[in-house]
């Protein structure tokens, strides 16, 4: 079987500091995971929240100052939060503060409540992936001008004249690119064009492999070989050294083990193990991400890095 990444992924809108995080990525670090990654939400869904959001880039820059090896970076950034191009200096300048070990995630938005308790604008679906579209192309544009050369755009939402397309990333051409989600038509089109990286998350085995499937078509339609993206999925993570422990882990994070069985990413690391091997045969995913919903469980940590990683390299 093809090695396959665990990268850690974590949702601080449900309530998590800073410090929180850092303690989880220093963890994500010394237990030899390959990556931290974050979500880019504003407001918890149906928790308190306490003591608030964070913000991803602000976090970021702590963490690439506060670690050596692991890659940081979104999953997603939602294209509705900031301006093309202060994103992509935010994410050049992260990328040079972590030594070139960041990834932009970039997608539509979806969380309408959020956008409405922080002011945000949330127009309707068709223009969010208009606004993506054209985000995509200016950042990555920016960061691909060579230096000395000047940078312009006309788009419907967006406009740039003359841009100096500065700073630039420590990574060339740029950071990864990741596109994901389970929409049919353009956000396959969209990875086949821009991604480095396409994520399926949250779904099931048939459905994620119809969606590897539809960007496959998608990169052969523009005549790129479908081999140059990577495949990741997303799903929570509940690992227990036996059964008794997968329902504790289950019920700390409000879960029901029955709930989590249908997983690839929960119980005994035997079953995970194969599991996910299963996954990587039929869907070609060679990057599970695991959301980690408890952050003061770090022996949950230890205890996939020690008898789930190995396992699948």
């Amino acid at each position: 079987m093809t090695s396959v990444d665990l990268r850690i992924f974590t949702e601080p809108q449900q309530g998590a500091s800073y410090d929180d995080l850092l303690r989880v990525a220093r963890a994500t670090e010394d237990a030899g995971f390959d990556a931290f990654f974050r979500s880019d939400h504003f407001l918890a869904m149906d928790a308190p929240g306490d003591p608030g959001p964070t913000d991803s880039y602000v976090t970021l820059a702590g963490l690439a100052r506060e670690t050596s090896r692991i890659r940081l970076g979104t999953l997603v950034t939602s294209a509705t939060f900031r301006l093309p191009g202060p994103l992509a200096i935010a994410v050049a300048q992260v990328d040079a503060m972590s030594g070139g070990r960041v990834e932009l995630g970039l997608g539509s938005g979806w969380f309408e409540a959020e956008h409405a308790a922080y002011g945000i604008p949330f127009p309707g679906l068709g223009e969010r992936f208009d606004r993506l579209t054209e985000q995509l192309e200016i950042v990555t544009g920016l960061w691909r001008t060579p230096p000395g050369e000047r940078y312009s755009f006309s788009g419907a939402h967006y406009t740039l004249v003359d841009s100096p397309a500065l700073p630039k990333p420590v990574q060339q051409p740029h950071p990864p690119v990741v596109v994901g989600g389970g929409g049919k038509r353009r956000t396959p089109a969209l990875a086949a064009r821009f991604a480095t990286e396409f994520n399926v998350p949250f779904m099931p085995i048939d459905g994620a492999a119809a969606q590897f499937e539809r960007v496959d078509a998608a990169c052969a339609a523009i005549g790129r070989d479908p081999a140059e993206l990577v495949r990741s999925v997303a799903h929570t993570v509940c690992v227990g050294r036996d059964d008794a422990e997968v329902a504790r882990r289950a019920e700390a994070i409000g879960r029901k083990v029955d709930d989590l069985a249908a997983l690839p990413t929960a119980g005994t690391p035997a079953h995970v193990v194969d599991a996910i091997g299963t996954w990587r045969e039929r869907t070609g995913a060679t990057r599970f991400y695991l959301q980690v919903l408890d952050l003061s469980d770090l022996d949950h940590l230890e205890l996939i890095a020690a008898e789930v990683a190995p396992q699948l390299r």
